[in-house]
């Protein structure tokens, strides 16, 4: 039997512009994930479907998925607070407090029944030079200090969360390792912080999506699903997203891990638009290294060995070469969801393998 397969969606900020949108009403929005034969939909975040949480409108937003034979997840706002500056909406939403800004987001949702929520630690901003276009290297905090600041304010908001039954779901975005994050969610308690898993952004710390997936798959509630290809580049190996089943992640040993320990996950697809900038792994960078001190160097190796394997796709399959992916215009965001689903429908029918099948297993 197929698990339930559905659409991350981000709908315009009232107040700031945002990469990948949907310019699309909330209720065309479910209904064209229901019309192309998705299961689901995750909204981040909560603000952008009623920037004052009005109750009426959020329970017409559950109604409508219902009504239409939809799961619904949402976000929330991100808790680093090195960079909550980032996302004034939050801190209107709570009177001058960010605090107070995510308490009413985490009741709201609650209020309609959502209770697992989506969340991050970062922001990737593409106009920096070389990594600092990454939160884990910016120059004003170290990242050890991102991560103390985070976990004192995951304390915070612990009591409103068990109040409510919810749980913030720590994406494992570009910023952050698994080893942080599980770090994070044992701290804090897996009551109320899980975990939501990437299975792109772990390549640009040196992990793979199949070693990830075990690190993670007793504290993950939710997902962002996209496959990766690794080409060279040319300041370092160049990542690019494409749809599940058609670049190197093997998918049947990652959803065996995330289905073996949940049965019941929501296999969450995020699509990539026809254009996307290529996001580096900056393996050689002394400063890289010291940043990573739970690197694993097999591990790294199997990252760097998709390089290889990739360009064996390009001659074998007919896939796109870096040339063809560095100009985009590949596939549309609707393709991307269509196929995708295809191929995680197709493995979880075929039943995903329960243990690890590569060589490097760490």
């Amino acid at each position: 039997m197929s698990a339930l397969v559905g659409a991350d969606v981000k709908l315009p900020s009232p107040h700031r512009a945002l990469k990948g949108v949907v310019d699309a009403p909330w209720q065309q929005v479910l209904a064209d994930t229901a019309a192309q034969g998705l299961d689901g939909v995750l909204l981040r975040t909560v603000y952008e479907l009623s920037p004052t949480l009005d109750a009426g409108l959020l329970r017409d937003v559950a109604d409508t998925a219902a009504g239409l034979g939809l799961y619904l997840e949402l976000g929330v706002g991100k808790v680093n607070p090195y960079m909550t500056a980032e996302l004034p909406e939050v801190r209107r939403l709570g009177d001058g407090s960010y605090v107070a800004g995510m308490e009413r987001m985490i009741e709201a949702a609650a209020a309609i029944g959502c209770h697992e929520l989506w969340t991050a630690t970062g922001n990737f901003q593409s106009g920096l030079p070389g990594l600092h276009k990454n939160d884990r290297y910016r120059r004003d905090a170290p990242w050890s200090d991102q991560l103390a600041a985070t976990e004192r304010l995951l304390a915070r908001l612990a009591p409103v969360l068990r109040a409510c039954g919810s749980r913030l779901n720590l994406e494992t975005h570009e910023e952050i390792t698994t080893p942080d994050v599980v770090r994070l969610v044992e701290a804090v308690g897996p009551d109320v912080v899980g975990v939501t898993f990437d299975s792109a952004n772990v390549y640009v710390h040196g992990e793979t999506a199949e070693a990830a997936a075990r690190r993670v798959a007793p504290y993950t509630r939710m997902c962002h699903l996209r496959d990766v290809v690794i080409v060279h580049g040319p300041e370092a190996p160049d990542r690019y997203l494409v749809p599940c089943g058609e670049g190197v992640v093997d998918w049947a040993e990652v959803l065996g891990s995330l289905l073996g320990a949940n049965p019941d996950l929501h296999l969450t697809i995020e699509p990539a638009g026809p254009h996307q900038p290529a996001m580096q792994i900056w393996y050689d960078d002394p400063r890289w290294r010291v940043a990573h001190p739970d690197l694993d160097p097999l591990e790294l190796d199997a990252v760097l060995d998709c390089v290889g394997a990739y360009e064996h796709h390009v001659r074998s399959f007919d896939r796109p070469d870096a040339a063809r992916l560095r100009a985009g215009g590949l596939f549309t965001r609707e393709e991307f969801l269509r196929r995708s689903a295809g191929h995680l429908r197709g493995v979880t029918a075929a039943g995903a393998h329960t243990h690890p099948t590569k060589e490097y297993i760490p």
